[in-house]
Parts: C-alpha cells; sequence; structure tokens
C-alpha cells in the first residue's frame, strides 16, 4: 500500500471511530450550552419527493415526543450530480414510501407527477408557513392532499423561490443533499430508518424517551422460500453492498431461497458522479449502521480502478471453485475492515487465502478481461429491472434497493407483497 492510502486508511478509522463520534458530540453539545440556545432540529422539505410526504408525518410525532424545537426548510430538487438516474429514482423511491407508509400505518402517497400548479401552490403555501405556529401541522396537511391528488384550500402565500435558496444553503451546511432529511447537533438522518439514531441521541440528552421508536425495528423471521430467485447486485467499491453481503447470504440460507450474484462497476467507474457531500455522508452513515449490525467497518483501502479490476478478474475462478459468495465477501471485508490494498499482489492474495482458494491458481487470471462482458451483462440487466445504483435486488417480480431494505425481501420472501 502506497503511503498516501495509508495515511487515507488510517484517517478513515478515525472518522469512523465511536469516539471521534462522540467527541463531536460533546464539542456540540458544548457550544450549545454555553450559548444557551434551544434543542433545535432542522427538516428539509421537497414537495416534490414523496419521502418528505412520509418524513412530515412522522415529525409531527417527534415534534409531541421530544423537546427540541423543529426548524423548516424548503428546498429545491437535487441536481443531477446527485440523481444520476432522476427517473428511476423517483420510481423506486415512490414505490418504497407506499411500502413504508403500509408498514408504519401512515397516509401513503399517490402515483403522480412531481410537477405542475398544484406542486407550485403546495410550494408557495408552505413558504408562507417557515415562520408559523405550526409548519409540521400545516405541511402534513398540504402534502396529504398534494399526494391523493385532492384540491388544495387557497391561504397565505409566499415566494419560494428565496426560501428554498436559504434552505439549499442550509442542506449544504448540514451535510446533506436530500429533502427528508433531519438534522441535529452536525449529524443528518435521512429515512425512516435512521430515525432511531436521533431519538436515541435526544434521549441521552434527557429531551424524552425513545422506547418504543416511532419506527420499530424490524425482525426477520424463519421462513421458507424455496424455489424463489433473489438477484442481488452489489460493487466491491460500495460499503452499503458489503454490510449488505452476508446478511443477504444468511437470509436466503434460512429461506432456502437461490441466490444470484450479479457484481456491477462502481458508479464512477461507469461514468456517473458522486460528489463529495454523497461520499462523505455515506461514510459516516456505514460507520453507525455498522456498529448497530456489529459489522466491522472502518480500515479502509478504496478499491477504484485498479483494485476493483484485479478483483473482478477472478470472480470465474472462483466460481469454477464453487467459492464466488466466499470470494466476494472475503474481498469486501477485506478493503472495509482490514485495510488490504487490492491493487497489490500482497492485498488480494490475503483476500484470495481468506475466501479458501488457492493463490498461485488464482493469480494465472487476473489478467484476464473476460470479467468484463459478464459485469456488463449484469449492468444491463440492473438497467432493465428500472434501477441503477448499489446494493439493489430483483425478487417476485420487484424491484429493491438499499442494505436496509431486507425487510422488503423478507415480506416477499414470505409472499407478502
Amino acid at each position: 500500500m502506497s503511503f498516501r492510502n495509508k495515511v487515507k486508511s488510517h484517517a478513515a478509522v478515525v472518522l469512523t471511530s465511536e469516539g471521534f463520534q462522540s467527541a463531536r458530540r460533546t464539542v456540540r453539545e458544548t457550544r450549545r450550552r454555553l450559548s444557551r440556545t434551544p434543542h433545535v432540529v432542522q427538516y428539509f422539505h421537497d414537495v416534490s419527493d414523496p419521502y418528505c410526504h412520509l418524513s412530515v408525518q412522522l415529525l409531527g410525532q417527534l415534534r409531541d415526543k421530544y423537546d427540541v424545537r423543529i426548524e423548516p426548510h424548503l428546498m429545491s430538487r437535487p441536481a443531477s450530480d446527485i440523481l444520476p438516474a432522476p427517473e428511476q429514482y423517483r420510481h423506486n423511491a415512490l414505490l418504497d414510501s407506499v411500502r413504508w407508509a403500509k408498514r408504519l400505518g401512515l397516509n401513503a402517497p399517490g402515483n403522480i407527477s412531481p410537477e405542475g400548479p398544484a406542486f407550485d401552490l403546495a410550494e408557495r403555501l408552505l413558504a408562507a408557513e417557515l415562520n408559523g405556529a405550526d409548519f409540521v401541522k400545516a405541511a402534513s396537511q398540504i402534502s396529504q392532499m398534494l399526494w391523493s391528488a385532492k384540491d388544495i384550500p387557497d391561504g397565505p402565500q409566499a415566494d419560494p423561490i428565496q426560501a428554498r435558496a436559504d434552505g439549499d444553503r442550509a442542506l449544504q451546511a448540514a451535510g446533506h443533499y436530500l429533502g427528508g432529511t433531519v438534522s441535529y447537533g452536525g449529524e443528518c438522518y435521512w429515512g425512516p430508518d435512521r430515525l432511531a439514531y436521533l431519538e436515541t441521541r435526544l434521549e441521552t440528552l434527557g429531551l424524552g424517551q425513545a422506547n418504543p421508536f416511532i419506527v420499530p425495528a424490524v425482525s426477520e423471521p424463519t421462513l421458507d422460500a424455496a424455489g424463489q430467485e433473489l438477484e442481488f447486485f452489489f460493487s466491491f467499491r460500495s460499503p452499503y453492498s458489503y454490510l449488505a453481503f452476508d446478511r443477504v447470504r444468511d437470509l436466503t440460507s434460512r429461506s432456502n431461497a437461490k441466490l444470484i450474484l450479479r457484481p456491477v462497476l462502481p458508479m464512477l467507474m461507469r461514468g456517473l458522479p458522486v460528489p463529495s457531500a454523497k461520499s462523505s455522508y455515506i461514510l459516516k452513515d456505514c460507520a453507525r449502521e455498522a456498529r448497530r449490525l456489529g459489522i466491522p467497518f472502518g480500515r479502509i483501502s478504496d478499491p477504484l480502478g485498479a483494485g476493483v479490476e484485479r478483483g473482478y478478474a477472478l470472480l470465474d475462478h472462483a466460481e469454477a471453485q464453487g467459492r464466488l459468495a466466499e470470494y466476494c465477501s472475503a474481498f469486501m471485508t477485506a478493503v472495509w475492515s482490514k485495510g488490504m490494498d487490492a491493487s497489490t499482489d500482497a492485498g488480494l492474495a490475503y483476500i484470495v487465502t481468506a475466501a479458501g482458494l488457492d493463490w498461485n491458481a488464482a493469480r494465472e487470471q487476473i489478467e484476464s478481461s473476460h470479467w468484463r462482458d459478464r459485469v456488463e451483462a449484469n449492468q444491463a440487466r440492473l438497467q432493465q429491472i428500472g434501477l441503477w445504483g448499489v446494493p439493489s435486488f430483483h425478487l417476485a417480480g420487484q424491484s429493491v434497493w438499499g442494505q436496509d431494505r431486507l425487510w422488503v425481501l423478507a415480506d416477499l420472501l414470505r409472499g407478502k407483497a
């Protein structure tokens, strides 16, 4: 490993550690006390985002449960570098939001176009409510009518242009890039899955009782799904793929379902942008998810480029030895938790050996380019099922995106669409 990569790996260990997180929280809380400011939870709302339709409903519960002040912001729709496949993202977001609404007993968004006079009116009404007595209640009511395609009653309006600009700056300062995000004390929480982290933090500060959580944890019961096939799209460079990999293997093993592994190139190697704000949040989010799941994480050696290519060159060899899943698991474990540099022979030899394979036999395949056809076919299949990023899944005719959606896969394996 080069000196530069060693420095980056050690820096990642510090940045993803629980100790560093605790220190940052202590500094933030000390500053808040010294300035005698209240506990403020920022919320960022995009009227066109179905996740925000869920968020405002959950936000009311958060406000009622904890001694915090909600500071709302309007925001613009994400830029193209944030959502490189906007149509696919919106389709998935709508489907995912409906699943969440059903699980949590919330009002679900309808399948309507996120543009037009109704959305413009909703945004102007909400701009006028930003400094009102109860933005959360107003936003929840307006959103319910909007996403149910009902006429929205007229009321006080304001030009949302400046409000969006202010919200965009606040979101950037908070360190995120999507609507439906809440931020507190220097940390962002996006989506229903992450609300428990915020609740735990607020309880620690004595602001309310987290248990029971607003969004309860999901159990994964034993089930029998023999005959079902689960397609799993992943990338060696995706930390979320790493967090999902062994858990998905365990789910299919316990349920007797067939697991079909479909590695694809990382987004950057496919020419898709990954802005720095997105990369930074993903690293922090993966660190806290890894701690929750009990998965080692943080000693990182980014395999982008040569590491991924050398790793993928051995896919066929590992499969021929009946060790494909073990090899993929060993590779991601090595680069995301052990700091192994897959671009070197020493690093790749460690991975191959950890997977139960013979390094002398495997090294002869490193220069092979046959893996490209396999990966390109998987990428075409990923596009065919309407998704773009990883980890993604296709099961029982439905597409699912995200390492935190294994509960959806379990539902589908049980036959609960």
